[in-house]
Formats: structure tokens, C-alpha cells, sequence
């Protein structure tokens, strides 16, 4: 599996997506102009019985998507060079895996989401053992979900819910009594689809 996920990033580095997937949840008119940049890590890990990808769920307490499952990731700093800067940071300070412990190999597309960010995903191989020091104050549980979940099709679909008067479509990848929605569940069915080329 590891010189698969490598061998995806050895191209272009653009992966089409369909026109009706990419914006099922454009940013708003208002927030195109002043897109504030982001990237959150894809954490792979190469365990011997098979890769997985790790996720976090953030605590109740959060104002920000208080209680969801996402990446490690958030806002580009002043210190960041770039995204794969952000990504590694943010992945220490949230769960406490150091960047000397993550071979990053790629990105993968950029989204722009409806609370006015520009994310970029930067995927990451991580060889165990790995000691993660969960930050209380963010991160609730740090869980794994295998990679051949993640590269089935049928474990991905969309939904829709009424948002500022419209019907919006969004991906969900339930997984056992955990709801995977919204941007992360975006971007492990872009991976899904990359991994079945």
C-alpha cells in the first residue's frame, strides 16, 4: 500500500473531481474574496496488518466544530512557510506526533469551505510505533480507521440538510457509531477515489 499512496502524488498533483462534487458546499459569495488559508494533515499509518488513517475527534467544549471528527490541522500561522508547515504544526500541538515522525508525500486538492477557508490536505506516512499526546483542551479521541474502509466506494455517500434557506449536499462516511461528515468526510472520499484510480 505505501508505493501505492506514493505513486499517487508522482503526477501533476491535481486529481479531477466532478463539477457536482467539488462545490456541493461552496464558501459563500461573500467570503471568496478573503479566503483564509488552511491545511490539515492525512495521517497514514503503516501498521504490519495494514494501513489506516487517522483521525481526531474534537471535544464538546470547542466553539468551532465542537464534537466533530476531523483532521489534525487549522489556520496558516505567521511562522508557516507553507502548508505542509501548518499541517505538521498543528499535528504536534493537537496530538503530539513530531514532524520527524511524518514522511509527507503530497497534497492532495485545495477546498474552499463555507466558513471562509482555503484547506489544503497534505498527506503524511507515519511509521508505528507512534506515542500520541492528545492537547485535552481540543482533541477528545484519536482513532483509526483501516484504508481499504476508506478506499471502498460504498462507504461514502452524500446527504443534504436545509442551510441559509436552500438544500445543501455534503459527504458522510459513517464508520461503526461514528459519523464522519462535512470536509473530512470530502476528502477521504476524494483519497477513496484516488486509491481505486
Amino acid at each position: 500500500m505505501r508505493d501505492i499512496v506514493i505513486g499517487l502524488f508522482e503526477g501533476p498533483g491535481v486529481f479531477p473531481e466532478p463539477d457536482h462534487v467539488r462545490n456541493v458546499w461552496p464558501a459563500p459569495p461573500d467570503a471568496q474574496p478573503a479566503l483564509r488559508s488552511a491545511a490539515v494533515l492525512v495521517p497514514l499509518v503503516e501498521h504490519a496488518h495494514g494501513m489506516t488513517v487517522l483521525l481526531t475527534q474534537r471535544t464538546a467544549t470547542l466553539t468551532d466544530h465542537a464534537g466533530q471528527i476531523s483532521f489534525p490541522g487549522g489556520r496558516h500561522a505567521p511562522g508557516d512557510a507553507s502548508p505542509e508547515d501548518t499541517a505538521l504544526r498543528e499535528t504536534e500541538e493537537e496530538i503530539g506526533v513530531p514532524r520527524d515522525r511524518i514522511e509527507l508525500v503530497g497534497r492532495m486538492n485545495a477546498y474552499d469551505t463555507g466558513t471562509g477557508f482555503r484547506v489544503v490536505p497534505v498527506v503524511g506516512l507515519i511509521r508505528p510505533p507512534v506515542v500520541l499526546t492528545p492537547q485535552p483542551a481540543e482533541v477528545e479521541e484519536v482513532f483509526e480507521v483501516p484504508i481499504d474502509f476508506v478506499r471502498e466506494a460504498a462507504n461514502h455517500r452524500r446527504e443534504r440538510l436545509m442551510s441559509r434557506g436552500e438544500y445543501r449536499e455534503f459527504w458522510v462516511m459513517p464508520f461503526g457509531d461514528r459519523y464522519i461528515w462535512g470536509l473530512t468526510a470530502r476528502i477521504l472520499e476524494q483519497l477513496s477515489r484516488m486509491l481505486r484510480g
